[in-house]
């Protein structure tokens, strides 16, 4: 299992998502704006270095409806990806780790049934979105 260290030293936590849902794109995008240390590197799942990170993992792109972080050499999928994710956020956004006392199941089953209507209720694109010039340097997938 390769280290995010090895893809690019400044990587600290690494944010898979899917590239043609509105809603994950908005997710990224809100990310970014309240990330001023630039902790996070973005790729889709639908990418080739989206899916060859997450073969280091066992996992299939295809297999999974989820938003997935990468962070120190660990995977964090569903609610616990948000939970990492708002955890590194600035303002307020760290309270939101309190959720973590909710049961796993509960979360998780949240998380679940808005995957599941996510393309429904916020659409999705026919293509992966194609970052502004002045945060490419944040998608290492983009060209």
């Amino acid at each position: 299992m390769g280290s995010l260290g090895s893809i690019n030293a400044s990587v600290r936590i690494l944010v898979l998502f899917d590239g043609v849902c509105n809603l994950c794109n908005g997710a990224v995008q809100f990310i970014i704006k309240r990330d001023p240390e630039s902790k996070f590197r973005f790729a889709s799942l639908q990418s080739d270095f989206g899916k060859s990170q997450l073969a280091k993992f066992g996992f299939e792109a295809t297999a999974l409806e989820t938003i997935v972080v990468v962070e120190n050499d660990t995977i964090f999928q569903r609610s616990e990806a948000v939970l990492r994710i708002t955890s590194h956020l600035s303002s307020i956004w760290p309270i939101f780790t309190i959720f973590k006392f909710v049961p796993h199941v509960i979360r998780d089953g949240i998380y679940n049934i808005i995957a599941a209507y996510r393309y429904k209720i916020f659409g999705r694109n026919e293509k992966c979105m194609i970052p502004a010039p002045g945060l490419k340097n944040r998608f290492l997938d983009a060209k």
